[in-house]
């Protein structure tokens, strides 16, 4: 009986941690997004999610921590599998260039509305603060070593003039949070028209 009560405990004890974490990151979005990165307290962010401000220190060990964990939670989409795993599976499985470069296109429209908010508000608070500076370095070289990656898939279909280096800095640049916040952000555009679009551009920018 005792052990059987303390295992109980111990995985509600793990259950609610993943709600107070889960609690946190949302609170941590809606307020950093809302108020900036400066004005943003993890006093705030801890009372908006109903949890100590130790609770957050503890989990993401500073402000710039949460940040970080807000980003990486975006990188994982909306799936019960993360994007990045469920793009190398298809990659694994998908011989078909063309078919490789539209399921990332669709993948880029579940990514980019939780991942580009969060990038331009890294991006923003870098001139400021040292720590914002070497996540935005970070996220910055984590990008482009997976365009990389996924330049490596297309070689022997790339188009002559198009090095595999340069494909990895083409993708880059069409998964750029800057190209989603002038298009969707400020122009207005759907999150479907603005995946086709970057779809479209790279099948014409990488492949003959």
């Amino acid at each position: 009986m005792t052990e059987a009560k303390r295992s109980y405990d111990s995985s509600s004890r793990r259950r609610q941690a993943q709600r107070n974490y889960d609690a946190v990151l949302e609170s941590g979005k809606r307020r950093f997004l809302a108020d900036g990165y400066a004005a943003t307290t993890i006093a705030s962010v801890a009372a908006d999610a109903g949890v100590s401000v130790e609770t957050v220190y503890k989990a993401f060990g500073s402000k710039s921590g949460l940040v970080a964990a807000i980003w990486e939670r975006g990188l994982a989409g909306r799936g019960q599998v993360p994007a990045p795993e469920r793009s190398d599976r298809m990659q694994a499985a998908v011989s078909d260039p063309r078919e490789v470069i539209r399921n990332w296109g669709q993948l880029t429209t579940e990514v980019a509305p939780e991942v580009a908010p969060i990038l331009l508000l890294v991006r923003s608070a870098a001139a400021s603060d040292a720590e914002m500076a070497r996540l935005l370095a970070q996220t910055d070289h984590q990008r482009l070593q997976r365009m990389r990656r996924n330049a490596r898939v297309l070689e022997g279909h790339l188009r002559s003039d198009v090095t595999p280096a340069l494909a990895a800095e083409i993708m880059w640049t069409y998964s750029s949070p800057d190209l989603y916040d002038l298009l969707v952000d400020r122009r207005g555009w759907s999150i479907r028209r603005y995946g086709q679009f970057v779809t479209d551009s790279l099948l014409a920018a990488l492949l003959p």
